[in-house]
């Protein structure tokens, strides 16, 4: 697994996540208490749980990156 942790994630940052394949980027809008973050997706605008991208597992591909401003 390469890339960033969970912990190192911000508000207001912009990332790009990789799993199985599939790439995401968004936007942290809220973090939350139980360590989930509420995130905008840069390409549909919908807004939705970071968990949700992860639920089936991380693939071999799993990273997460800080994009640039």
């Amino acid at each position: 697994m390469a890339g960033l942790s969970f912990d190192v994630l911000r508000h207001g940052k912009k990332y790009k996540l990789t799993n199985y394949g599939e790439t995401f980027e968004f936007t942290i809008e809220q973090m939350l208490v139980n360590g989930d973050f509420k995130v905008k997706d840069h390409t549909t605008l919908e807004r939705y749980f970071l968990k949700d991208l992860i639920k089936f597992g991380r693939g071999k591909d799993f990273e997460i990156r800080e994009l640039e401003s």
